[in-house]
């Protein structure tokens, strides 16, 4: 039931990624099972709640109302907060589920929970293919109905219910949109029940996918899942430049991986004094660089800005704490370090004996106004033709140079 080119095993008849799994389809959101090989002690039974996988890595938790062998990538029909039923896959099984319910705060003795009919049948994946071959031109047709309303919204995906009964939209807007006309009108035309939600930006982002400025997919779309408030602060703890072009993620907002290091640069910041100036005995300096991985501070004179001496952090703390005091150092020279240099230049490589190349014409022999011609064979150039000092053989001569042939 898995994709031509699909090593997962997995159902996807109708994901739609075409045997590449990476890109929102089987593996998006994946979770390792790494109680998967443990067997339970004895006396205890298997937690009765499975999580289930939908389009663009929607998960929701299940229960197990009946004895079911159930296996990651198996497709099963579940029932639905709004009546009808749904496909899904399974993602994960086991203990981990009651992990997982307690990560996202999921109470396992809820009343009226959502469950497991049976293991998907051939004709439920028939009836979830058909409504999933529907969603392009239900999204399409759904963009052109709320133009023509004149609404300030921007419907980015649609996702079928497995039974064909139910289509929810889901769109961004800067603004409260009043959608009571459109979805009264699509509901008629498409013949479906109608569900409207409302996403944000990063979230959108998540859900269609694409290659980041590092070149691999999106975090969004692959496994990330919390998202963060990323503020600009994040970028000057990170002494990074202010390029809201280059800041930017493919949603229009500050990345989410700005946040990933800012715990370790926080923490390499406390070597690092507040201050920004320091007295000496020579004069007066302020710090105008601080490299935060290497350790290292430029201060420079008033003075003097041109000249930027380089020193520890260490050293520049020791230099603040004697300002504190009342004191102050001699000089920064004192404490100047020579930072490492690192050679720029390519190596040269010398060409081995046997090289391909070692045959070739070197460009300055000539042979340029045969290479422009390109008229000449091989031939005709290994016979002279490419040395315009030379004249053909049985040539008549002439005093104002070679006679035109």
């Amino acid at each position: 039931m898995g994709c031509s080119t699909c090593s997962t095993g997995g159902v996807p008849n109708g994901c739609k990624s075409n045997g590449s799994c990476g890109t929102g389809g089987c593996n998006a959101y994946n979770v390792f099972d790494w109680l998967s090989n443990m067997a339970l002690p004895a006396g205890e039974e298997a937690f009765p709640w499975v999580e289930v996988r939908f389009k663009h890595g929607r998960k929701d938790f299940y229960k197990l109302t009946e004895p079911l062998s159930l296996h990651a990538g198996e497709a099963v029909t579940v029932s639905t907060p709004h009546g009808g039923h749904d496909v899904g896959t399974i993602s994960v099984t086991g203990e981990l589920v009651r992990i997982q319910m307690r990560k996202a705060q999921a109470d396992p003795a809820q009343e009226n929970p959502l469950v497991i009919y049976r293991k998907a049948s051939q004709r439920d994946l028939d009836r979830w293919k058909e409504a999933r071959d529907r969603e392009n031109d239900l999204m399409l047709r759904a963009r052109t109905m709320a133009t023509q309303h004149a609404l300030e919204m921007k419907i980015s995906d649609v996702e079928c219910q497995g039974d064909g009964a139910r289509a929810t939209f889901y769109y961004t807007a800067d603004a409260r949109v009043d959608f009571r006309a459109l979805i009264r009108e699509m509901s008629s035309t498409f013949g479906l029940r109608v569900e409207m939600r409302q996403v944000g930006a990063r979230q959108e982002a998540g859900r269609l996918g694409g290659i980041g400025s590092c070149g691999r997919e999106l975090c969004c779309s692959t496994w990330l899942k919390d998202y963060r408030s990323v503020s600009t602060s994040a970028a000057r703890y990170q002494q990074l430049s202010l390029n809201p072009t280059k800041l930017a993620g493919n949603c229009g907002k500050l990345k989410c991986c700005l946040n990933y290091e800012l715990d370790q640069y926080a923490e390499a910041l406390k070597a690092f004094p507040k201050a920004q100036r320091v007295k000496t005995k020579k004069g007066k300096a302020e710090v105008q660089k601080m490299d935060i991985l290497t350790g290292m501070v430029w201060l420079a004179y008033k003075d003097e800005p041109g000249r930027w001496v380089a020193m520890r952090a260490e050293d520049f703390s020791e230099m603040v704490a004697l300002n504190q005091k009342g004191e102050e150092p001699a000089s920064l020279e004192e404490k100047e370090v020579q930072p490492a240099v690192i050679s720029t230049e390519p190596e040269m490589i010398q060409p081995e004996e046997d090289s391909l190349t070692r045959f070739d014409r070197p460009k300055g022999e000539g042979g340029g106004k045969n290479r422009k011609r390109g008229g000449k064979n091989r031939s005709q150039r290994g016979q002279g033709g490419g040395n315009r000092g030379r004249k053909p053989q049985n040539a008549p001569r002439s005093d104002h140079g070679p006679a035109k042939q």
